[in-house]
């Protein structure tokens, strides 16, 4: 009983802060706080406790470094015009008639390079945005298509913390799980562009000219060369290139580039790297193009050091052992999934956050796995198929709260158009759905 009334009081607490913009965080502490108290009234030691969290604080580690890597490389990315070159281009060989496909393409390419939603939507996402503001589009779908698309890189690249993270708690190889991402989402992915378009037709942009281009031109000076630190991590990733290796050579080129084509100083590039980028006050893009640096990623890195402890403390008191006895009722590969479904939504909900949700939800669902004798990387692909893709569509949910204030939009009105991320979970669940089918 004790458990039920701390989690409502967890989740109230983590609902209260995500309506009135309080750091998340916090309200983990507290959750981490009160769990603690429940381990130690059920007579587990203080020390064994602690011992617990640092545990499964530890599992973070290797996504707290991505982390800190996406923050440097997000700001320097902009000093030396790679992102504002990705706009530049996008813009100018954008057809107005199919602006929504446009937004839900480039959002997908950016967020495959930069492995952040966060950072995509509040790049290439307010610069879409605003395109859609000014062109008269339904911002309900043009916020869908962007939210979708910067999910999409977030899922699978190899930057993504959310994929790094999954990798580090099912212990299974990176790219082994892109490539069954990819795998898994070519249905959806293809579904999403049909209707995309279909949507873009209805949807046309109404002007045809913009200053944007105009003022990113005039700021820094866009070429091919500007492309090659994203050309640098694609490249790294096909020959399977540990990721850490990879982004730090991009910071590498972007910082060179800064330096000699776009004329910012040692010290300058030094500051993008660990405060984030920021134009001059007198800029037209001045709240467009900003932010990143290694200072950016403290607060979701907290999150996810709190949230992997709480998991610590799950896993070694055994706290939520009745749930997990349910869980192991699922008979087919099929209830698995849906199981899986269920309780990532579940978790998402409760967490407030997609790290929360992924980390919940493997440690809920992985004796299910086990006892099906059902191969790690089905656990990985579930994983990724379900809580990293839903937890955006939770309205209080920092996936898809940030986004949403992030772009000025509606914190629901985007649900029904970011089709990419409920489509991933509905097709895979038929597929096995069919598979159990023809198994009778």
């Amino acid at each position: 009983m004790d458990i039920i009334v701390s989690m409502l009081v967890a989740f109230y607490v983590l609902i209260f802060s995500a309506y009135k913009g309080i750091f998340v965080g916090y309200s983990l502490l507290l959750a981490l706080c009160i769990f603690s108290f429940i381990s130690w009234r059920r007579g587990f030691l203080l020390s064994d406790i602690i011992k617990m969290s640092i545990n499964g604080g530890k599992k973070s580690f290797v996504v707290l470094k991505i982390f800190f890597l996406i923050g440097c490389i997000t700001g320097i990315w902009m000093a030396s015009g790679t992102v504002p070159a990705i706009i530049y281009y996008g813009i100018k060989y954008m057809n107005p008639n199919f602006f929504i496909l446009y937004a839900f393409i480039i959002s997908c390419v950016v967020s495959f390079l930069l492995g952040t939603s966060l950072g995509t939507v509040s790049t290439v996402g307010v610069a879409l945005i605003l395109m859609a503001k000014a062109g008269n589009i339904n911002l309900n779908m043009a916020s869908g298509a962007i939210i979708a698309g910067a999910y999409f890189g977030d899922r699978c690249s190899p930057m993504s913390s959310s994929a790094n993270l999954v990798a580090n708690l099912t212990r299974t190889n990176l790219y082994t799980n892109i490539r069954n991402m990819f795998k898994t989402s070519i249905l959806p992915f293809i579904l999403s562009i049909i209707i995309y378009l279909i949507f873009s037709l209805q949807e046309p942009l109404s002007f045809t000219q913009n200053n944007m281009n105009t003022e990113i031109s005039n700021i820094f000076k866009i070429n091919l060369i500007t492309l090659l630190p994203a050309a640098v991590i694609l490249i790294f990733s096909l020959f399977k290139i540990d990721v850490k290796l990879s982004m730090l050579f991009s910071i590498m080129s972007a910082s060179a580039i800064a330096i000699i084509l776009q004329q910012y100083s040692i010290v300058e590039v030094l500051r993008f790297i660990i405060l984030g980028f920021q134009l001059d006050s007198s800029s037209h893009l001045q709240n467009v193009l900003k932010g990143g640096g290694l200072i950016s990623m403290w607060k979701p890195s907290l999150v996810i050091f709190i949230s992997c402890a709480l998991s610590g403390i799950f896993e070694g008191t055994n706290m939520l052992k009745n749930i997990e006895l349910i869980l192991l009722k699922a008979k087919t590969r099929y209830t698995l999934f849906i199981y899986t479904i269920i309780t990532s939504i579940i978790t998402a909900a409760f967490g407030c956050n997609q790290s929360i949700s992924t980390v919940l939800t493997h440690h809920l669902m992985s004796k299910s796995y086990e006892d099906k004798n059902i191969d790690k990387y089905e656990l990985a692909i579930d994983l990724e198929n379900t809580g990293v893709v839903l937890a955006a569509l939770i309205p209080w949910n920092v996936a898809a709260l940030v986004p949403t204030m992030t772009m000025g939009v509606s914190s629901t009105g985007f649900i029904p158009y970011a089709f990419y991320l409920y489509l991933i979970p509905i097709i895979n669940a038929l597929y096995f759905k069919i598979l159990e089918i023809k198994n009778k």
